[in-house]
């Protein structure tokens, strides 16, 4: 019985894993935001397109605008090469995000 407890309790600490590593900064920062349709199911979509079309880097940026939308105005009038190459990706990730995670 104690065998059949514990290999319960190793398979749900390994789906408690999976799902953990499959957090990342904007499913973290969708799910903490204030938005009225922000779900664990919404916010997982948007990270895995974010996986799919987004650097490390491009993710934690577009993480903070959750946080403060200022910074994302801030981008876009930019006049930075930098920072127009970053928004024209970020156009790109929103566009695909609106696709595959319109409920």
């Amino acid at each position: 019985m104690s065998r059949m407890f514990f290999g319960a309790a190793l398979a749900g600490l390994s789906l408690m894993m999976v799902g953990a590593v499959q957090a990342g900064p904007i499913d973290n920062a969708c799910l903490r935001s204030d938005r009225d349709a922000a779900n664990r199911q919404l916010c997982s979509c948007i990270q895995r397109v974010a996986n799919q079309t987004l650097t490390g880097g491009d993710q934690r940026q577009v993480a903070a605008f959750f946080k403060n939308p200022d910074k994302a105005q801030s981008v876009r009038m930019s006049q930075s090469d930098r920072d127009d190459a970053f928004w024209d990706r970020y156009q790109a990730f929103s566009a695909a995000a609106a696709a595959s995670c319109q409920g």
